[in-house]
């Protein structure tokens, strides 16, 4: 019963989060209030709706493209307000970045639903999906990942700003690609690892891998900076509070969902093999070439 009331206050609070920094950020712009918030309510109202049959039928399969599907929901949705209501053209700006988050949000969402479809389960959701609170708490959590993570380039979209050609948006887009590269890299790296008969059972230490634990995770973060990097000459007053998207990606990544759970099934996995504690010996757990200062017990 506690863990169920604790599940549902989370719920609660990941749409009150969502619904604080949509009304701070609009403050300097009424007109784009209204169009953030539905964007928002759009996010939240898939989630909702996808996580009703999955808890019927007790399958995660569908929850990591929901993210993809709210993703693009929510791109039309702006796009359907700035082009068909408002009867503006898109600046190459937004243009620009809306292409960056299409092509991040089919990618990442096609290749990890193909991943867990191959695999059958994924075993994050091994008891989630058996209990309601907890599962449609994933659900809404996931709500909140879509929105905090694009609320940046949501802003930045809805200003539809003409500006082109700064450093900013040059240098944003640089980092974008970097980060994407990287990414896309590594998760295609780790794939090709997996459909190795010859590594069954063994981890990845090759590659991108040998630089950093989780590069995948370094490439997402950089991309979503790259994505702030070119909003900035956009923001305006409290607008900037939406550059809370990199800082939330990474501290979610990094202190929730991401890297805290993989290295603890990494650790129950391999923790008494050598080559294992050697390779987090000398592997950065994040940031390729930092000094590691963990230590192996």
């Amino acid at each position: 019963m506690k863990n169920n009331i604790k599940d549902h206050i989370a719920s609660i609070l990941s749409v009150i989060i969502a619904l604080v920094v949509s009304f701070l950020s609009t403050q300097n712009s009424n007109q784009h209030s209204y169009i953030l918030f539905i964007c928002m309510s759009s996010i939240f109202m898939i989630h909702w709706i996808i996580f009703i049959p999955s808890y019927i039928f007790k399958t995660e399969k569908y929850y990591d493209i929901t993210g993809t599907i709210a993703y693009l929901s929510m791109i039309l949705v702006a796009l359907y307000f700035i082009i068909i209501v408002n009867g503006e053209e898109l600046s190459i700006r937004s243009l620009v970045s809306t292409l960056l988050v299409l092509i991040w949000a089919v990618r990442l969402g096609i290749f990890l639903l193909l991943r867990v479809v191959k695999a059958g389960e994924d075993k994050r959701f091994e008891n989630v999906k058996l209990s309601f609170s907890k599962f449609l708490m994933y659900f809404t959590i996931s709500s909140l990942w879509v929105f905090l993570t694009t609320i940046n380039f949501l802003t930045m979209l809805l200003h539809n700003s003409v500006l082109i050609n700064d450093i900013f948006f040059l240098l944003g887009l640089l980092i974008w690609i970097f980060g994407f590269i990287i990414e896309v890299v590594a998760d295609e790296q780790k794939r090709r690892f997996k459909l190795n008969l010859d590594n069954k059972g063994k981890f990845i230490s090759s590659g991108l891998w040998s630089y950093s634990r989780h590069p995948n995770y370094f490439g997402e973060i950089l991309l979503w900076i790259g994505m702030a990097i070119i909003s900035l000459p956009v923001l305006l007053g409290w607008e900037y509070i939406t550059l809370i998207s990199p800082l939330f990606v990474y501290m979610l990544l990094t202190k929730m969902s991401g890297i805290p759970i993989l290295e603890k099934q990494s650790d129950e996995r391999w923790g008494n093999k050598s080559d294992y504690q050697n390779y987090k010996k000398i592997t950065p757990v994040l940031f390729p070439f930092k000094k590691n200062h963990e230590k192996i017990d």
